[in-house]
């Protein structure tokens, strides 16, 4: 019959976050909090244009540019500048270094994945449990065959990271395995690994010979520090990577960076993203790089030009660099006092439980350590909106709404039985 095949397609749920989203909005209550959508919002809880955005804007309206299409692997200058931010002006000059600008850091991740599959080939993908949701798609889709292996990152019961089941977990790897690493701002837990984890992590890898993915899309945001964020990704780089890494044995095949530019720039609708292929310094990248742009060329042709042309205007620029500094120090830091804000109102209202983990984790989301159900109380009985694994998105917070969540959540978490 015509059509068959059509009709017999299920029909798929929205994905959590953007179901939660339509869900808000529709929502008539004037008390409704929006905890939910993983966007910075400012302290009346509005969308918020970066004032060096806003200025590189201006600039390139006086400008008066163009539409033409950028080549397959995207604008050289930015691609320049988002590695220089990424890896630093002395290693992003590194000939082992290749970039491809992508849609964001979801195209990224799924250039990445695509790549990996053809040409790594691994048995399996090590990914963090609890992750960002979407890995999990982008490796059924991009890599069907692969394994995904899901290593320990969050104890519950103490709150913070499981580092001791995370490299347990890793050390089960293979040759060209890939683990998937947030090199800050794990989302959604907020606990990253201290240096000396990383530099353990980074033992294993190497000893197990692992293909690293970073999946970077806080720099800057996550501590207001852009160099601190990158620590993790550079010290891979320095002692696999660099000339004195030729001599040490073993190494990996290589790494790959995904780095998005949604989050710490606030250019969410624009999807700029970068993709880094990093290899051994005596390894030709050459060829790995033809077969990147070949796999871009097939998913979208050529990257977006307008939100490229804004970060390559403002890193480029030293004055809008030390306006852009200041904004992500000005996300990090309201970040940090909502954080404490909601903290200091549940103690105060004498909240069952122990809420320190709030002000120790880091970044755009707090692990609240809320069950499914307590979660759903609190959009049925409060209109407050947040992903069922209790992930909430601090930028939703704000003075005016701080103390009813903190309420709230005193409420649900008393119900219980």
């Amino acid at each position: 019959m015509s059509g068959s095949i059509l009709g017999d397609l299920p029909v798929l749920p929205l994905a959590e976050s953007f179901a939660l989203t339509a869900a808000y909005k529709t929502d008539s209550s004037p008390n409704k909090v929006n905890l939910g959508q993983g966007v910075y919002r400012d302290k009346w809880c509005q969308p918020w244009v970066l004032p060096s955005v806003r200025a590189a804007e201006e600039l390139l309206h006086k400008e008066r540019v163009n539409h033409e299409y950028l080549a397959i692997q995207g604008d050289e200058s930015f691609n320049q500048k988002a590695r220089e931010l990424l890896f630093d002006s002395r290693i992003s000059q590194q000939k082992n270094i290749r970039t491809v600008q992508t849609i964001a850091g979801t195209g990224a991740n799924y250039l990445a994945a695509s790549f990996c599959a053809r040409h790594i080939r691994p048995k399996k993908v090590f990914i963090s449990n609890p992750t960002w949701d979407n890995h999990y798609e982008i490796w059924k889709t991009a890599g069907p065959e692969i394994t995904q292996q899901l290593y320990p990152y969050y104890n519950s019961n103490e709150r913070c990271l499981d580092f001791g089941g995370m490299v347990k977990e890793l050390e089960k790897g293979e040759e060209n395995d890939v683990v998937v690493l947030h090199p800050c701002a794990h989302n959604p837990t907020g606990h990253d690994p201290t240096r000396d984890q990383w530099k353990s992590i980074a033992e294993v890898i190497a000893r197990r010979r692992l293909f690293v993915v970073f999946d970077s899309a806080y720099q800057g945001f996550a501590s207001g520090d852009p160099d601190a964020d990158a620590w993790a990704i550079r010290h891979f780089y320095s002692i696999f990577f660099s000339d004195v890494s030729v001599s040490q044995k073993p190494l990996p095949a290589g790494m790959i960076v995904c780095q998005s530019f949604s989050k710490n720039f606030g250019l969410y609708g624009e999807r700029i993203g970068a993709l880094h292929l990093v290899s051994p310094p005596s390894v030709s990248t050459q060829g790995a790089f033809t077969h990147l742009t070949q796999l871009a060329r097939a998913q979208i042709s050529c990257p977006s030009l307008f939100g490229a042309r804004i970060v390559n205007t403002i890193l480029s620029d030293n004055s809008l660099r030390q306006t852009w500094e200041q904004d992500v120090k000005t996300m990090a830091l309201r970040i940090r006092d909502v954080r404490s804000a909601l903290r200091s109102e549940l103690e105060r209202i004498e909240t069952k439980g122990d809420w320190s983990h709030i002000e120790r984790q880091i970044g755009m989301f707090s692990y609240t350590g809320l069950s499914r159900q307590q979660v759903e109380m609190l959009k049925n009985q409060y209109h407050i909106y947040m992903l069922g694994n209790g992930r909430m998105s601090m930028s939703g917070l704000n003075e005016e709404n701080v103390a009813y969540v903190a309420q709230a959540i005193k409420d649900v978490v008393e119900c219980e039985p």
